[in-house]
C-alpha cells in the first residue's frame, strides 16, 4: 500500500524522511494556490496534479495545515486510512485563537513578510531541537503560500468526520493542541513530533495497519 503524504505549512517532504513505515510514502508536493483559491479548490486540484482518483490502494497522511488537505482529499477520494499527525480532523477542534483570527480578517492587513517567524520563535512553538533541519526549512517557506495557507486554516470550515481514521496528536502541541476522543496522544510530543518522535510514530502507524490487515484476512 502507498501511503500518500502532505507535509505541514511551511515544511516539505523532508520530515518523512524520518519515518519507518512499513509502505511505501509518496510525498505529494505543494503546488502554487491560485488567487483566493479555496482549501476544497486546492485540494481537487492536488487530486488531480497526481492522479489520486486513479490509486486503489493508499493512505493519506497529512501533518499539521497537510492534515486540513487531506481530510479535503478523503473527503472526495476515499482512501483506505487518512492518517492526521499534529492536526486536526474538524473545525471543532481548531483553537478559540485561530478562529478568532479568522474571523477578524486580520490576516488580509498584514504583510507576507511578517508571518515569517524568527527561528527562536519557532524552535519554541514546534518544540523541537532539531534547529538546523527548522532553520533550512524555514528559509526555504514560500510567503505567500504561508499566507494563503494561514488564511484557509483560520476559515476552515469541515465538521465531517472520516471514517478508518488515524489520528496522533502530541500532549506538549503548542500549535494545534489534541482534541477529540479519536486521537492518539504520544507523551512528550510538540508539533514537530512527526521528526522529533519519528520511531514512536512510525511503529504506531505500523502496529495500526497491520492489525486492521489482519483482521480483514
Amino acid at each position: 500500500m502507498k501511503i500518500l503524504a502532505i507535509s505541514g505549512l511551511g515544511a516539505d517532504e523532508r520530515i518523512f524522511n524520518y519515518l519507518t513505515l512499513d509502505h511505501e510514502i509518496v510525498p505529494i508536493k505543494w503546488i502554487a494556490p491560485s488567487k483566493k483559491e479555496t482549501i476544497i479548490a486546492y485540494s481537487k486540484r492536488l487530486i488531480q496534479e497526481y492522479n489520486i482518483l486513479k490509486e486503489n490502494d493508499y493512505a493519506i497522511l497529512g501533518v499539521s495545515f497537510g492534515g486540513l488537505i487531506a481530510v479535503e482529499i478523503s473527503k472526495i477520494v476515499k482512501p483506505k486510512w487518512t492518517i492526521l499527525i499534529s492536526s486536526v480532523e474538524t473545525r471543532s477542534e481548531l483553537p478559540s485563537i485561530i478562529k478568532l483570527i479568522g474571523k477578524s480578517k486580520l490576516l488580509n492587513l498584514i504583510p507576507k513578510e511578517i508571518l515569517k517567524p524568527s527561528i527562536f520563535f519557532a524552535q519554541f512553538m514546534f518544540g523541537t531541537n532539531k534547529k538546523k533541519l527548522l532553520k533550512t526549512i524555514l528559509k526555504d517557506t514560500d510567503l505567500t503560500f504561508n499566507k494563503w495557507a494561514l488564511k484557509e486554516l483560520t476559515n476552515w470550515k469541515n465538521e465531517t468526520q472520516l471514517p478508518n481514521l488515524i489520528k496522533i496528536g502530541g500532549f506538549n502541541d503548542k500549535l494545534l493542541p489534541p482534541k477529540g476522543t479519536n486521537t492518539i496522544l504520544i507523551e512528550h510530543g510538540a508539533h514537530f513530533m512527526i521528526v522529533d518522535k519519528a520511531v514512536e510514530i512510525s511503529n504506531l502507524i505500523n502496529k495500526k495497519l497491520k492489525n486492521e490487515h489482519i483482521l480483514k484476512k
